[in-house]
């Protein structure tokens, strides 16, 4: 049985799905839904002209469907209304075989055969910057090593927990 998108918005307090996908270059596409409208995209797929999201097609292509992956749902920690959904990209009712997910999902069905399992992880480094993204965020931040400086880390304590909080809401071990 299909997963309901719909029952599980109403019961989380979901507005909203972004449906996503990832293109040849690896940006994060996605389209903004409202949870009203999620039943008809978990059937027919959210459309975007494939062409213009970088996945080596041309104007005269039918438009791409996204469809959303259910078992992919994440509720953003940061904005609760907000549910992500990893999206499999359809073309004239076949996978586009170019898509990044459908890539992978054939290579791990290769691996599988072959006796390999795949196993992957996120290691979160990052550096805080200013919005304009020319400076580190924290002018007292001067050290030419500062990994690991205790007083940086406490000066940047609300933003550093609201992450580490944020991942472990989504279930992303330490």
């Amino acid at each position: 049985m299909a997963t309901d998108l719909a029952k599980i918005a109403k019961e989380r307090g979901i507005k909203y799905f972004l449906i996503s996908y990832v293109d040849l270059f690896g940006t994060m596409r996605a389209k903004l839904v409202p949870a009203a409208a999620i039943e008809g995209m978990a059937k027919n797929g959210a459309g975007f002209a494939g062409f213009a999201s970088w996945l080596d097609m041309t104007p005269a292509d039918s438009d791409m469907l996204a469809v959303p992956d259910a078992d992919s749902l994440m509720q953003l920690p940061w904005r609760k209304e907000v549910g992500w959904l990893a999206a499999d990209c359809y073309m004239d009712g076949k996978l586009v075989e170019q898509a990044p997910r459908n890539v992978l999902k054939r290579a791990m069905a290769e691996a599988t055969a072959k006796g390999y399992e795949l196993k992957t992880g996120v290691e979160c480094e990052f550096f805080l910057i200013e919005p304009g993204g020319q400076n580190i965020s924290d002018a007292g931040d001067y050290q030419s090593k500062p990994c690991y400086d205790q007083q940086a880390l406490m000066r940047r304590y609300d933003v550093i927990t609201e992450i580490c909080d944020s991942m472990l809401e989504l279930g992303w071990s330490p």
